[in-house]
């Protein structure tokens, strides 16, 4: 009998959690080539059935982004890059995906993304890295007493899924600002996190709906970053 194989996401296995936690204690060649079969099925593959599960939908934020379900297109390496770092390491533990436009330099861009790691998975939006040019222009958007901010800080504000993340000056920028404003003014990247354990939900189907649910929250708060880089 010919076995059937479905490209349908179904969930993480266990498995995959399983590989995560064993490469932080084995973070070396002999034992990830030992194990490479287990990191393609269970951790390549339902990255690549969980970005097909969710392409339309993202493309529906953008018709520009990247969907290809591939390694390096969509989905982190597991190499490091180990030249110019103290942590000799040479895998990851933590695996993610990212919707982004496909360019050069898509880290200055906003980007929606989804992260596993051995205890807890992490998703989003925003820039991996913002330009110096992009975070001056969001405080002259803040001067301006935009509507548009305004719209977005309400936002925020009525959502209980992201918190707003991003290394901040010590220095207060512009002391009459509120300290809404500040939260804001005073980044030098700025993306939006939600964090949570590792629980029943990701080992099912309902994930994808999950993530298209809240990704749908942050649908205004990517286009407004993208006015704003503009």
């Amino acid at each position: 009998m010919t076995k059937i194989i479905s490209n349908e996401f179904n969930g993480f296995s266990p498995k995959t959690f399983d590989f995560l936690i064993n490469l932080e204690f084995n973070n070396n060649k002999a034992w990830f080539e030992e194990n490479k079969p287990i990191y393609l099925e269970y951790v390549v593959k339902p990255f690549k059935e969980l970005i097909k599960a969710l392409s339309e939908y993202m493309l529906s934020i953008d018709p520009e982004f990247d969907t290809r379900a591939e390694v390096s297109k969509t989905i982190s390496r597991i190499y490091r890059d180990i030249r110019f770092s103290k942590d000799k390491s040479p895998y990851r533990s933590s695996v993610w995906l990212t919707f982004k436009r496909a360019n050069r330099d898509w880290k200055l861009d906003p980007c929606f993304f989804f992260e596993i790691t051995p205890s807890v998975c992490r998703y989003g939006m925003g820039f991996f890295v913002a330009t110096k040019e992009t975070i001056m222009r969001l405080r002259e958007v803040i001067d301006e007493g935009s509507e548009d901010f305004k719209r977005i800080v309400d936002l925020y504000t009525g959502q209980k899924i992201y918190t707003l993340e991003g290394e901040k000056y010590k220095k207060i920028l512009d002391k009459s600002k509120t300290a809404e404003e500040l939260e804001w003014y005073q980044r030098k990247s700025i993306h939006f996190m939600c964090e949570r354990k590792i629980n029943e939900g990701i080992f099912t189907s309902k994930l994808a709906e999950d993530l298209k649910r809240d990704f749908e929250i942050l649908r205004p708060f990517y286009e407004f970053l993208w006015k704003v880089k503009r």
